[in-house]
């Protein structure tokens, strides 16, 4: 069979402190804060984290007091989203499913995919399914938020090579771009007390252009783009690729 490194458990087991470091995890009610006011969050709405991990952003908007739902197929991070939401003393339904089949027709107020969760797979009809999933989960002037690196932003910041610690680990990656721009490979080795792991992972990049476009094929009537998560214009300066479609 194919290997998808998406559906290697040992892969986000072994870099789950790494993903979802302390830093990361200190900067959660910041961001949430950011989704809020760029997205005009109302009081009562419904909220899908759509690849929730292990719910950072799920629980702090429940802390808000929205009505929550965390959606990822990775059973282990699930469980402790969900050991993490009890500790909190929050209600949120965490469902273990592929994002190219949830959907809850008419559902939700707000969807947001955030930090790089979109692109993984090896059929962009994977991705538009995502979109078009989304687009039927959410009520009318519902908006489905993605947040990933844009290839104008990579193209101005990539490095072939880098090497940094996070906690107890030494993370070295090796970069490449594949055909004409479409995808980033990223060759991921850690080392943890003398042990070395590697993974390499695919990821399909996308322009505005084109993710504006692949939204409007799915049936957004107003598209807009963002340079970050403040709705800073996407230009030389911008550091993500922020797309905000709204139904």
């Amino acid at each position: 069979m194919e290997y998808k490194w998406y559906e290697d458990e040992n892969f986000w087991e072994t870099f789950q402190p790494v993903l979802f470091n302390e830093d990361r995890i200190k900067n959660t009610p910041l961001e949430v804060d950011k989704i809020i006011n760029l997205l005009n969050i109302k009081e009562g709405s419904k909220i899908l984290d759509l690849c929730c991990g292990v719910g950072r952003h799920s629980i702090e908007l429940a802390k808000r007091g929205f009505t929550v739902i965390g959606v990822d197929s990775n059973e282990e991070y699930l469980k402790m989203a969900i050991k993490k939401s009890k500790k909190e003393k929050v209600n949120i339904e965490f469902i273990k499913d592929d994002m190219r089949n949830f959907y809850r027709e008419n559902h939700f107020d707000i969807i947001i995919n955030i930090f790089t969760s979109f692109g993984f797979f090896e059929d962009m009809l994977d991705d538009k399914k995502v979109i078009e999933n989304s687009y039927i989960s959410l009520k009318k002037d519902g908006k489905l938020l993605i947040d990933m690196n844009g290839k104008e932003t990579l193209a101005r910041i990539f490095r072939e090579r880098d090497w940094y610690r996070v906690g107890d680990f030494i993370i070295l990656e090796e970069r490449k771009i594949l055909g004409d721009f479409e995808k980033i490979e990223t060759k991921w080795i850690i080392v943890k007390d003398d042990k070395i792991k590697e993974f390499t992972i695919k990821l399909r990049l996308y322009s505005a252009y084109e993710i504006k476009s692949l939204f409007k094929e799915c049936g957004f009537s107003k598209i807009e783009i963002f340079g970050d998560l403040t709705g800073s214009p996407y230009d030389n300066k911008a550091s993500r690729l922020i797309v905000v479609g709204t139904k």
